[in-house]
């Protein structure tokens, strides 16, 4: 009985051995997109963020969005806003913006004070710009490289660039060390989580109007998310002035991946509609570059 179980430890030993070289040798023969190595990883990150989207966060939204007046989601939306407003004052400062940083530290005491704690946006009555700066954007001015793209579980697009700039965001952000203040606890864990829920919710809660863009713009999803994405990022790095080299860059990137996924579109649609005759396959495709002009002040 010892022989026969040491005979089949030993043979399924040897056929791990030989599958995991066979894997290995498929890994290493399979071809990477040069310009984007980590793409399966970011599809299938990307897929559960979307499952997590539907599943709970636009339901929630939604609910959110139905049973809260306009004047309270803009109040919620104004106060995580003048909260903001805190980070983006000192990264103008890292980035030696000391005239734009005056004008962010303006905003944020007069919608503290005179906008009842930051619910009211009191700075844009008085025409005082909001800027958007994160800690990302100030290492990418101290000529840290972005990285490849990357998409986080929960958290979506981002670089390795910006995934350090997060850390820095939250550093930034007063809320985090509430529970220094208030001495820990239960009940400072959960208002944090409650801020961060509402936050998260009424974000989400905002982009439901524009996603719409995003479902029935794209060809490939993934591509449309990615390009946009990067194009936002380089956008507001250079302050809407994105040199001309690294805006043809994107552009022929976008380019590319968006006929390359009409293609593959169409030949889905093709296949389909082969079996199911009379449905129409798209045979134009998406060109997936945005528009990097300056937003029209309203």
């Amino acid at each position: 009985m010892s022989m026969q179980k040491t005979i089949i430890n030993t043979r399924l030993f040897v056929s791990s051995l030989v599958i995991s070289s066979m894997l290995g040798g498929c890994a290493s023969t399979s071809k990477v997109n040069e310009k984007d190595p980590w793409e399966g990883w970011n599809r299938g990150t990307q897929d559960f963020n979307d499952n997590l989207d539907k599943a709970i966060l636009k339901p929630l939204a939604k609910g959110y969005a139905w049973i809260t007046p306009k004047f309270v989601n803009d109040g919620v939306t104004n106060f995580f806003s003048n909260m903001n407003d805190i980070g983006v004052t000192v990264n103008d400062l890292l980035q030696f913006k000391m005239l734009q940083g005056g004008m962010d530290a303006s905003r944020f005491l007069i919608n503290t004070t005179a906008g009842v704690g930051g619910f009211i946006d009191v700075a844009k009555m008085i025409d005082l710009p909001k800027h958007n700066e994160d800690f990302g954007q100030t290492l990418g001015t101290w000529g840290v490289p972005s990285g490849n793209y990357l998409v986080m579980p929960f958290l979506g697009s981002s670089s390795p660039r910006e995934v350090a700039g997060a850390v820095g965001d939250a550093l930034f952000n007063p809320l985090t060390y509430t529970f220094v203040f208030a001495g820990g606890g239960a009940a400072v864990s959960a208002v944090n989580a409650g801020a961060k829920t509402v936050d998260v919710t009424d974000t989400r809660a905002d982009l439901i109007p524009t996603e719409k863009i995003v479902d029935e713009a794209s060809v490939d999803r993934y591509s449309f998310i990615k390009n946009a994405y990067q194009q936002r990022r380089e956008y507001l790095l250079h302050d809407g002035n994105v040199p001309e080299q690294e805006e043809l860059q994107l552009e022929d990137e976008a380019t590319t991946e968006g006929t390359s996924g009409a293609a593959k579109a169409n030949d889905a649609g093709a296949a389909e509609g082969a079996n199911s005759p009379g449905l129409a396959t798209p045979a134009t495709p998406s060109k997936h570059f945005l528009n990097l002009s300056a937003p029209v002040k309203k």
